[in-house]
């Protein structure tokens, strides 16, 4: 089956004992020294953290399936469609007219990532993250209520094949194929919208078949992703854990061991006192490996802040419920700051993070202005390819335009075009009403009088009026005749 490797797996706590007695900084968790993949089987992880991210994790994967059927100003929550270059974020419609608001948009999320990043370290990974949310919350629970918990499931994999095995094994990977296409067409929805999404699973799935394909593919991916990939996936695909090396500092926020309160690491003594643990060197760090056979990405937290580690808390909440068992306070494992252990300093705000915050700042104040500014309708004015000026009877000359209006908003609008500069007259050929949003083309034509020309190409200025008001200013050109030189 999918988690058990033809290659030799020594499981999570064979693995704990493995990385902890060779140097972890030239090997990687999930292998051994022949570099072949060891299966991780963590333990299943109780505590105060672990509860307050499940509850987090069930608003989240909550707003996550109510998403497409929440409307605001009659659009989705949350489109991006790519095909139809449609996109509506909190109600919104954007367009690719509105390419400079998404791409401020995206330098505001990436920056603020490095200011957060920067301060609390990767608090997003352990807490929100997509896939450690549906990993963690959703198909290791799945797996823990079929297989057990992680000796159970160690002792399942190297049993023989019964039927015993082979019923929950197939079990566990049907719901996880259908879990994992009930979250493709989840995501579907956020795709295409769910109105095309009802019309895509009603209508004859002969007339759908590349999309139902790229469905039952995505279906394919995600179910691989969570049962064979795993905790690889943030450790060799997501490139946001090498990111810390130059996001973190020494006030950053992370999940740390206590060093100083926990070395010398040694295994308890019956009846032994922590008077006599400190009279002997030793720390309260007990070595009873529960920080390591709860981790998902099966590294060792007292080795330092690694790449792999994602902040899940799995080993806080083991190594506080080890420290209430020998009668030590918590917190051996817990957030803090480099400086925080080793010279007991607060979180401070470091000039890094200050300039971080300032160009965050000047983003934010850049994309409200955009946005603010923001008009519903689009306008593009531009000369018909191909077509010369034409000349009328009373020796007026024209030229022949096309006229695109964008309507962003979610009602019907119509628009007045007039020409602004120089005197003549404009005709739009048709209505210019442009439906919700919707693209709407037609022409215009523009006439102006021989005396108006100065040049072969003379600048034009339309103005674009809505209930009375000027919404847009349009500058185009307008071909003429080339003037005799007395003319210019």
């Amino acid at each position: 089956m999918a988690e058990t490797p033809k290659t030799t797996s020594s499981g999570t706590g064979d693995a704990a004992k493995s990385v902890s007695g060779r140097n972890f900084r030239n090997y990687l968790s999930t292998a051994d020294q022949k570099g072949r993949r060891m299966w991780l089987y963590p333990k299943k992880p109780h505590g105060r953290f672990t509860n307050a991210r499940r509850w987090l994790s069930y608003v989240l994967i909550g707003v996550m399936f109510a998403g497409p059927f929440i409307r605001i100003n009659g659009n989705p929550l949350l489109m991006i469609n790519v095909v139809e270059r449609k996109f509506s974020i909190l109600g919104q419609m954007f367009w690719p007219q509105d390419s400079a608001i998404l791409a401020l948009g995206l330098l505001l999320f990436f920056v603020g990532i490095a200011v957060f990043t920067g301060a609390f370290g990767r608090l997003w990974c352990g807490w929100t993250c997509p896939q450690t949310v549906m990993m963690e919350m959703v198909f290791r629970p799945i797996e823990y209520a079929i297989e057990g918990d992680a000796h159970q499931q160690r002792a399942l994999a190297k049993a023989p094949w019964t039927a015993a095995k082979v019923g929950k094994k197939l079990l566990k990977h049907a719901v996880f194929l259908l879990v994992s296409f009930i979250v493709v067409n989840t995501l579907l929805t956020y795709v295409i919208g769910i109105d095309a999404y009802k019309i895509l699973i009603t209508d004859d799935p002969r007339h759908h078949l590349p999309g139902l394909s790229f469905l039952l593919l995505f279906t394919l991916l995600f179910y691989g992703i969570f049962a064979r990939f795993r905790e690889q996936a943030c450790t060799f695909i997501c490139p946001y854990g090498r990111l810390q090396s130059v996001l973190l500092d020494d006030n950053s926020i992370v999940v740390a061991y206590d060093h100083k309160r926990g070395e010398q690491r040694g295994k308890l003594r019956r009846q032994e006192s922590a008077a006599q643990r400190q009279a002997d060197g030793r720390g309260d760090c007990v070595d009873c490996l529960q920080c390591v056979v709860v981790c998902p990405t099966g590294i060792d937290i007292r080795n330092g802040t690694q790449m792999e580690c994602v902040h899940c808390t799995a080993c806080m909440d083991a190594c506080d419920a080890v420290m209430d068992k020998v009668g030590r306070p918590r917190g051996l494992i817990r957030y803090a700051s480099l400086n925080g252990i080793e010279r007991g300093e607060p979180l401070r705000i470091t000039p890094r993070i200050l300039i971080y915050s300032a160009v965050l700042l000047a983003l934010a104040g850049g994309l409200a202005a955009l946005l603010f500014t923001r008009s519903d309708v689009d306008v593009t004015l531009l000369r018909s390819p191909g077509a010369l000026y034409q000349q009328s009877a009373d020796g007026k000359l024209s030229n022949l335009y096309q006229l695109k209006l964008i309507n962003k908003s979610s009602r019907d609008l119509t628009v007045d075009l007039r020409l602004e500069n120089p005197e003549g007259k404009l005709t739009v050929f048709g209505e210019a009403r442009v439906p919700a949003q919707q693209l709407h083309q037609t022409s215009v034509l523009i006439e102006l009088p021989r005396a108006a020309l100065k040049s072969r190409t003379t600048p034009v200025r339309v103005g674009v009026y809505r209930d009375g008001r000027r919404v847009q200013s349009i500058k185009t050109s307008f071909i003429g005749p080339r003037l005799p030189a007395a003319n210019r």
